[in-house]
């Protein structure tokens, strides 16, 4: 199993007051829902005394807290009964006729969750997509807004936790709020309450003093709730809650007069029932459903942390098989990770995974001990908390986010939304996988493959990039990229995305390698296919110069390849290369079909501006792109003896050297003087020969901008000087060019916005005869 995440979490001590306000809030708010979801498990068909009894979601409450809370790896989530899992539970309990018999279905499928744990099958955690993670917050908040309104008001037909939008009393989401506008079976003292609450939670969030401090204001609304309760019930209707007579409006905790008492509370699974087969099924579901919502909400929680800690989802597996198994033995309904507590949990401030533990030990101690008091905490002001936390989980800025994120991630997260709210969590996040995984099929079905053509050296290559799962799906669309691929052309095929493939799509490609391509004079070159594919890679296409290819071309048409290389660099549509290949095969020797004489400015490397590979171009860098002898003994050696058929000046914007070649001219000083370097007069001096004193006087009082834009021109007369000088200089390379075998070109490459400036280009193609320019 995964270890526990640790990210400089701070100490224990320093951690403890922010972890136990934390569980006083959870704890407030997990126990009217463990006992609404008990309620809402009940099986309609069955008697009361073989149906699900109120305590018996205390008691996941307590486990999910204590034993799963130990255990768990998690930070911030917190484990109890699930309200999407009230309908299996019911379900289950019907077909089994028995509370005790279904104790013994959770028994079970706590040991298959633990065996789940162990063979970390957490790992599906990582194939749900973002979109339905996203749409399953955004649902709860709006589902826990819509089942607390009612509540807020005082009417407390459906129980605290039915998450569903069709309610045990026939009613839905939508008519129970109809009910409440027209003011059926509301409650006054209640709403009063809950309306308080409600405007309290908000002024307090608003002060940011109050916000920060260890003062729980939920704790507060609940405190000062009790004390209207009792004061409302003194006078009298509508105000009074009939707290002796069990209204329905505040908690009901199942009160024990004695300790033997109390204990009775706690059930045993129906051991006579081990070789029922209607049980194991029974454990499956559970497990499953248990299983797919844990992670589901483990990983939706771990979205709120503010320190975006990730939880081990086969841990936490782990985990809620232990709490499963131990509430099986002691009458308690199943448990997984529950987004709502969660929520809570970290909006309350939680820091660790303390709080979930002192919030379960809370449950146990009040339902023990102070049931009385607890049983005058009113619901309204529970669900003033509540709506609270769902308008943070339904936040608008996730809308406008996910909207923002384009539609493919916009629609099947509205869509999961709408799923979950007008059925119910479980089925809701079924549809939200399906619906997601139906656009992912579509779009991969749609652009399975990513294809471009791409011109090399050796002449164009078809590029097919192969999706991250390749299905059979993909097969024809795959097979029409490869039928458009011209007879006698080359086409590479790239699986290094790839994690899947299908048999059928590798068949195609066999096929296509071996029998179909060559019948076509389709040369077919294969990259990042895995071992077990048993297909090679190999590169049957040119993609470094060679001796056949240099002394093919012209200088115009190497120049040509230049100015495509820095159309894809300036672009991002870079080629691939198999350098490996490239260093083996220019080893013995190299065919370069250009040199470019570059400043040494690190912003400026050629081999990357012109997108060209290894063994491609001769690449001459000093400071100022100037000439010297041994520049131009090095130029001589790249294009007479080497066979370079083009020379490419290359100065670039924002120059340093022609910067201070500007300043020191007009300043009357050498460069030596200003910097105390022995040789950089031998570079700035060079340069100052394209501008005289006075312009460089006169550009000292330009604004910034203009000074800027007269020292980029420094640079262009400095380029072209450097043309001018090479052939002036050397005559073996002005012979070359007199022959139309060698051309001589100047540049600016703009360090801004990474475009290039060609200053000369008359060179290109000269006739033969011509004077030297």
């Amino acid at each position: 199993m995964e270890p526990t995440p640790n990210p400089n979490n701070g100490s224990f001590l320093s951690n403890l007051p922010r972890d136990l306000t934390a569980s006083v809030v959870v704890f407030l708010v997990a126990l009217p829902l463990c006992l609404g979801i008990a309620l809402a498990s009940r099986a309609q068909t069955l008697p009361a005394d073989v149906n699900v009894p109120l305590f018996s979601g205390l008691v996941a409450g307590i486990v999910g807290g204590i034993v799963v809370g130990l255990l768990s790896g998690s930070h911030t989530s917190v484990s109890g009964p699930a309200a999407g899992l009230t309908a299996v539970v019911a379900a289950q309990i019907a077909l089994l006729g028995s509370f005790d018999a279904f104790l013994l279905a959770v028994f079970i499928a706590g040991l298959i969750q633990i065996a789940l744990g162990l063979v970390r099958a957490g790992f599906l955690a990582a194939f749900f997509p973002s979109s339905v993670i996203k749409g399953l917050l955004a649902a709860i908040g709006i589902i826990i807004i819509l089942k607390q309104i009612p509540h807020l008001f005082g009417r407390d037909v459906d129980p605290e936790g039915d998450m569903a939008f069709f309610q045990p009393d026939q009613e839905t989401t939508f008519s129970e709020l109809v009910q409440v506008v027209q003011g059926l079976g509301l409650h006054f003292g209640a709403a009063v309450i809950g309306l308080l609450s409600l405007a309290f939670l908000i002024a307090w969030d608003q002060v940011k003093v109050l916000k920060k401090s260890l003062v729980p204001a939920p704790l507060l609304v609940v405190l000062i709730g009790v004390v209207l309760v009792l004061l409302f019930e003194r006078l009298g209707e509508p105000w009074a809650f009939g707290i002796s007579s069990g209204s329905g409006h505040l908690v009901e905790v199942p009160a024990a007069d004695s300790l033997a008492q109390f204990l009775s509370f706690f059930r045993s699974p129906d051991w006579s029932q081990w070789l029922n087969p209607k049980v194991y099924l029974a454990a499956l579901t559970i497990a499953a459903v248990a299983s797919l919502e844990t992670l589901l909400n483990l990983e939706a929680v771990d979205k709120l942390d503010p320190k975006r800690r990730n939880s081990p989802p086969s841990r936490e597996l782990f985990a809620q098989g232990v709490g499963n198994a131990t509430a099986g033995l002691l009458g308690g309904i199943p448990i997984t990770a529950v987004i709502i507590r969660g929520s809570v949990n970290v909006n309350a401030g939680a820091r660790t995974k303390l709080s979930a533990v002192f919030h379960g030990l809370l449950l146990l101690v009040c339902v023990a001990l102070l049931p009385t008091w607890l049983n005058l905490i009113p619901l309204s002001t529970l669900a003033a908390i509540l709506i609270l936390t769902g308008f943070k989980l339904a936040s608008p800025k996730l809308f406008k986010q996910m909207w923002a994120a384009g539609k493919f991630q916009f629609l099947p997260f509205i869509l999961t939304v709408v799923a979950i709210v007008l059925t119910d969590l479980l089925i809701g996040v079924l549809l939200g996988l399906a619906i997601a995984a139906s656009f992912i099929l579509w779009s991969n079905v749609r652009r399975p493959v990513h294809m471009v053509r791409e011109k090399h050296l050796g002449g164009e290559v078809v590029h097919i990039e192969l999706a991250n799962q390749v299905s059979f799906l993909n097969r024809a669309a795959l097979s029409r990229v490869l039928d458009e691929v011209p007879r006698g052309g080359h086409v590479l095929i790239d699986a290094s995305a790839s994690d899947y493939i299908d048999p059928d799509v590798l068949d195609l490609i066999r096929d296509f390698e071996e029998k179909t391509g060559p019948a076509r004079g389709v040369q077919v070159s294969l990259v990042g296919f895995q071992e077990r594919y048993e297909l090679q890679d190999r590169t049957q296409y040119m993609d470094y110069s060679t001796r056949e290819l240099q002394e093919a071309v012209t200088p115009a048409q190497v120049l040509q390849i230049l100015k495509e290389g820095h159309e894809r660099f300036r672009t991002g549509r870079l080629l691939s290369r198999d350098f490996g290949r490239v260093v083996a095969a220019t080893a013995a020797g190299q065919h370069p079909l250009a040199v470019v004489l570059g400043c040494i400015d690190s912003r400026t490397p050629a081999e990357l501006i012109f997108d060209v590979g290894v063994g491609d171009i001769f690449v001459t860098r000093i400071a100022g792109n100037i000439t010297s002898r041994k520049v131009l003994g090095s130029i001589e050696y790249a294009c007479a003896v080497a066979g370079a058929k083009l020379i490419l000046v290359l100065g670039h914007t924002r120059c340093g050297a022609v910067t201070a070649a500007v300043d020191l001219s007009a300043a009357g000083k050498s460069a030596a003087q200003a910097t105390g370097c022995e040789y950089i007069d031998h570079v700035v001096q060079d340069i100052q020969l394209s501008v005289d004193r006075e312009e460089s006087r006169s550009a000292l009082s330009l604004p910034q901008a203009d000074k800027e834009a007269f020292v980029n021109e420094v640079a262009r007369r400095n380029v072209r000087r450097a043309v001018d000088r090479i052939r002036q200089e050397s005559a073996t390379l002005d012979r070359l060019v007199r022959e139309g075998r060698l051309a001589v070109v100047g540049a600016i490459y703009d360090v801004t916005t990474g475009d290039l400036e060609f200053l000369t280009e008359a060179a290109v193609g000269v006739d033969p005869a011509s004077p030297p320019a």
